[in-house]
Order: structure tokens, then sequence, then C-alpha cells
């Protein structure tokens, strides 16, 4: 998508901080971290959201959850802890529309949702 922000740090016209690159993904810093570990795990593939995935896109998601095992060891935060998270749509908070997750980590993460006990 030529006016997506995530295709063009994918395809390196801007840069990132690199943790993770091969041909179908690539983990970099969150320019405004959440967590002491901030990463962003994204598919070189265009696909704006969650709801756009199709049948032919579940064996590259699932292969992006065994990146994010592996950067969560590099990182150092795999045996601690970790949160993985993908935002759908507006209400979500998604910002930029190229599917991606969010690892956090580095310290004890609070509640998913501000004054939620369901998953204390």
């Amino acid at each position: 998508m030529e006016n997506c922000l995530f295709c063009k740090i994918a395809e390196g016209s801007i840069p990132s901080n690199k943790v993770y690159e091969d041909d179908r993904f690539l983990v970099f810093h969150d320019i405004e971290p959440a967590a002491p570990t901030h990463v962003l795990i994204i598919p070189k593939k265009h696909i704006a959201t969650m709801n756009d995935v199709e049948q032919e896109d579940a064996a590259l998601l699932g292969d992006l959850h065994l990146v994010a095992k592996e950067a969560a060891k590099k990182l150092g935060v795999a045996e601690s802890g970790y949160r993985l998270i993908n935002n759908c749509g507006p209400d979500s908070g998604q910002a930029v529309y190229h599917i991606h997750y969010h690892l956090l980590g580095g310290t004890k993460l609070g509640a998913l949702v501000q004054n939620s006990s369901s998953h204390a």
C-alpha cells in the first residue's frame, strides 16, 4: 500500500530499530513504548486489520506467532512473561491500518482494560 506507514518501514524507506527481519516479517521497537520492552511485529504483506484476514493468511499469522515467541526470547522476556496484543478497528485504538501485534514485557503488566478485574 502506497501510503501505509508500516509498508514503508517494511520496505526500508522509513528507518526503524529492528529486532528481527526475514522475507515475511519485521519486528521493530515501538517509538512510543508502553512498557520497558515494546516491539511491533508485522507481516510484510499488507493486511489492513484482523477483519481483513483471509483463509490464505492462516499460515502467515501462525508463523507470526512463532516470530513473536522468538522475539520474546531475544528480548529477554520469554521466561518472565509478556503480552501479545492485536488491535482491530477504531474502538480498539488501532492507529496504523496494517495488521500488527504489540509485544510488551519487561515489567509486571497491569489490567488489559481500565477498571477491569476479570483478568487479575
